[in-house]
C-alpha cells in the first residue's frame, strides 16, 4: 500500500499546505490497497509537538474505491473526526509558533471494516475502534521548518 502527494517522503511540505499559505490539505493518492479493504483512515500529526503529538487532521470511513483526493477536499462519503483543537478540517503545519524543523506524518490505514463512530470522535476513539481491523498501513513524512524571515 502506498500514499503519495506533491512532496516526497522526508521533504518540506509546500507553503500552500501550511498556515503560511492558504492552509489547505494537499492532494493525496492511495495505491495498492489490500483487496479486502472496507474503509481507510487518514491521520496527520506533528510528532514533535509538546507535550505530545498533535493531530492536525483525521479522516475515517474513506471509501476503498477512493484512489485520490484533490487539494482542500475530503473523499465523498468520508468522515472528518476531531483534530486536537476540537475542530473539524485540515490544520496545516504552522511554523510561526515553533523553532526548528518539525516532522509531520501522514498515516493511511486500510481496515477490514467501517467504523461505527460519529464525526465528533476523538483520535483515541478512532484508534480504539481500529484495533484488530488494520490490514495495512502506509506512511509519508513531511517536514516543516520555520523560515528565517519569521522573527
Amino acid at each position: 500500500m502506498k500514499l503519495k502527494t506533491v512532496f516526497e517522503h522526508n521533504e518540506e511540505i509546500p507553503r500552500p499546505y501550511t498556515c503560511l499559505g492558504p492552509n489547505i490539505s494537499p492532494p493525496l493518492e492511495f495505491e495498492d490497497l489490500p483487496a479486502d479493504t472496507q474503509s481507510l483512515v487518514l491521520i496527520f500529526e506533528d510528532v514533535d509537538a509538546a507535550p505530545k503529538a498533535w493531530t492536525h487532521w483525521m479522516v475515517f470511513n474513506i471509501p476503498p474505491a477512493t484512489l485520490k483526493t484533490e487539494e482542500g477536499t475530503i473523499p465523498e462519503g468520508a468522515v472528518e473526526g476531531l483534530a486536537n483543537n476540537h475542530s473539524f478540517g485540515y490544520e496545516g503545519p504552522c511554523p510561526r509558533y515553533f523553532q526548528g524543523t518539525h516532522h509531520y506524518w501522514f498515516r493511511l490505514y486500510a481496515l477490514d471494516t467501517m467504523l461505527d463512530l460519529p464525526a465528533e470522535s476523538e483520535r483515541e476513539d478512532v484508534e480504539n475502534a481500529m484495533q484488530g481491523h488494520i490490514l495495512e498501513k502506509a506512511e509519508l513524512l513531511g517536514l516543516c521548518t520555520r523560515p528565517d524571515d519569521l522573527e
